[in-house]
């Protein structure tokens, strides 16, 4: 069985899905718009937002945040065509009010077969944490001790692959956190570690 079509049978799976109680009414955000099966690198974030993935189904597409995420991929001359991109929770989850909200651990932890399967399928040679959630959430498929304001940008080991902890593009994360300038340059990490592989010298810091 080729690729693309274990890809639809996981979509098909994941759009099946009632293990979250408040996201039984939302779709997951998972096919052929996530990106390239073959890509140079997986971006994982948080969950698809309300305006963004969970509207336009393309992840960080629609909305501010994936407006800044576009940016900072220009910035490094990558196209989405490049890359593949998902999240830690494949739906999206809201507030009472209808906000965009947090997801759970619980609901982590009941989409971590999916990210897994995801990993496992594509196998990209570079992973792109978005953000705290993420670099947490992939503790459920191989432990670690990075966090993100430590390991910030720094190319690391993990799962047999490189790991670029990053901070996720929201509007408010680069007013109060990290500003788009300081992402422009943690972005450059990801042209870095691109070279790395193609030359097949594994610079890894591995420590963490």
């Amino acid at each position: 069985m080729d690729k693309s079509h274990q890809f639809k049978i996981l979509s098909e799976e994941a759009a099946g899905c009632i293990c979250c109680d408040r996201m039984r009414d939302r779709q997951a955000v998972l096919s052929h718009l996530n990106g390239s099966l073959d890509p140079k690198i997986m971006f994982i974030a948080e969950a698809p937002g309300r305006n963004g993935a969970d509207r336009t189904r393309i992840p960080f597409h629609g909305d501010a945040s994936g407006n800044n995420f576009e940016m900072l991929l220009k910035s490094i001359g990558l196209s989405r065509d490049e890359i593949f991109i998902t999240n830690t929770v494949l739906c999206s989850p809201r507030k009472p009010g209808g906000a965009n909200d947090r997801p759970t651990r619980t609901e982590i932890r009941n989409c971590s077969s999916f990210l897994q399967r995801q990993i496992e399928l594509i196998n990209p040679p570079v992973v792109a944490t978005l953000g705290a959630v993420a670099l947490d959430a992939i503790r459920c498929i191989e432990d670690h001790s990075f966090s993100l304001k430590e390991h910030a940008a720094r190319i690391l080991q993990w799962n047999d692959r490189l790991l670029v902890p990053l901070y996720h593009p929201s509007p408010q994360v680069i007013i109060t956190v990290r500003n788009l300038e300081q992402q422009k340059r943690d972005y450059k990490a990801l042209k870095k570690s691109d070279l790395t592989i193609q030359s097949s010298r594994f610079s890894v810091d591995r420590s963490g």
